[in-house]
């Protein structure tokens, strides 16, 4: 059916129901004359009158009386869907889909979440931890929340955290064992624990810089992993010394499970950023959602320092 069909019958309804042309034209915002045009291009169309008209009142035919009755349940349920849009762009309702690193999850999409859903109880959140870059167009998402360098530039990206650091640690064990190296190029003397990247299967390479100068180190060690949680518990339990973001480590480096190393080597990097397809037509749930996670300097975040927006 086309476009202009849809809006006849729902001319014709909007008449049917007030029984008059001149209060239905005025709840349509329309003249009396135009929606006089529109009910009559209706009727030529379907080669049946619709309505009686006389001076004083207008009253349906016995095929407008049919129409009608057909029509009025199901203009019913299109103007009931409606609302029902209206109030999830207003009313923080529905469902929240995201992929996220398990480091970000922890940090910070979890304790926003707590509290959103708490605060409203229609708002459902949908998690999904991956450490692979995420098509969050294709697979379904709302958005994604990984580290500013991995966002692509087609997206829009909301910073959600600081800048962060690479951190290389080992336990106070270890250390008993081993000499702390002082510059990177002491690692190749050290047992370390390689990370077995997720999305070409390659080792991660160590990155440090320092005066401007970058450096990247292939480390060698006996234990090799692609879970991050399994490394801190292997570093942890002096099986070697791990390279991972600061904030992935800062619980056990206070709780004196790890010791820093090399820290004067390790400079910011962009943090994380919640990131998604566009800017229009948000949900008042997923506005909600964006400005829950918004990072505005270094009171939202315990690791913050001042660094750039």
């Amino acid at each position: 059916m086309h476009r202009s069909e849809y809006g006849d019958l729902a001319a014709f309804l909007t008449v049917a129901e007030e029984g008059s042309f001149t209060r239905a034209a005025a709840k349509l915002g329309t003249s009396q004359s135009a929606l006089s045009h529109t009910v009559r291009r209706l009727e030529e169309r379907l080669g049946l009158r619709l309505l009686s008209r006389t001076t004083r009142n207008i009253s349906m035919t016995e095929a407008g009386a049919k129409l009608y009755a057909a029509l009025a349940p199901a203009f019913d349920d299109i103007r009931g869907s409606l609302a029902a849009l209206d109030e999830l762009r207003e009313k923080p309702a529905g469902t929240i889909r995201i992929t996220s690193s398990r480091s970000a999850s922890d940090a910070i999409l979890m304790p926003a979440a707590r509290k959103l859903m708490a605060d409203y109880p229609d708002l459902n959140i949908e998690i999904s931890i991956d450490q692979r870059l995420t098509d969050i167009v294709g697979d379904g998402f709302d958005a994604g929340i990984r580290l500013g360098e991995q966002v692509e530039k087609d997206m829009i990206a909301v910073r959600i955290s600081p800048d962060l650091r690479m951190a290389v640690v080992g336990s106070p064990g270890y250390f008993e064992v081993h000499p702390k190296p002082k510059t990177p190029h002491d690692l190749t003397g050290h047992n370390c624990i390689n990370l077995r990247l997720p999305t070409k299967g390659g080792l991660y390479a160590w990155e440090f810089e320092k005066n401007g100068r970058p450096l990247n180190v292939r480390v060698e060690g006996q234990f090799t992993c692609n879970d991050v949680l399994l490394i801190i518990n292997a570093a942890s339990n002096g099986l070697g010394l791990a390279c991972l973001p600061d904030d992935m480590v800062k619980d056990p480096i206070c709780a004196g499970q790890l010791i820093r190393v090399l820290e004067d080597w390790c400079p910011p990097f962009p943090g994380y950023h919640l990131y998604y397809p566009s800017r229009r037509q948000h949900s008042a749930a997923f506005t909600l959602f964006i400005e829950a996670l918004r990072w505005r300097g270094p009171r939202d975040f315990p690791l913050a320092a001042e660094t750039r927006a």
